[in-house]
């Protein structure tokens, strides 16, 4: 992923505190790998830190348009607390020799 098209991920994309947008002075790339960027987000106005991101080029979440222009597309729906009930519920519920559903390369 080149850094144009980071910088097109994060236009119009601004600070939750000061509300300044983020530039090219806000993103730094601390690690970069084939596919993948590990990325901090620091407000360029009033510093606040806003972490690391992993950024992996993936065809199935990143598409490029004919103009050119990147577009994310729709992401499932955060987990909500009945889905951390419902893992729960399932995991107490196995029985003990459980692993022995897991394909043995997975091991």
């Amino acid at each position: 992923m080149d850094k144009e098209k980071i910088k097109r991920l994060f236009s119009g994309l601004c600070c939750s505190v000061c509300k300044h947008d983020f530039d090219e002075d806000s993103i730094f790339i601390k690690r970069e790998e084939k596919n993948l960027l590990v990325i901090q987000v620091v407000c360029s106005e009033c510093g606040k830190n806003f972490g690391l991101a992993l950024l992996g080029e993936d065809p199935f979440s990143l598409k490029e348009q004919e103009d050119d222009e990147l577009v994310i597309q729709d992401c499932p729906l955060p987990i909500n607390y009945d889905d951390v009930l419902d893992a729960h519920n399932f995991i107490d519920k196995l029985e003990k020799d459980w692993n022995k559903y897991i394909p043995d390369e997975l091991k």
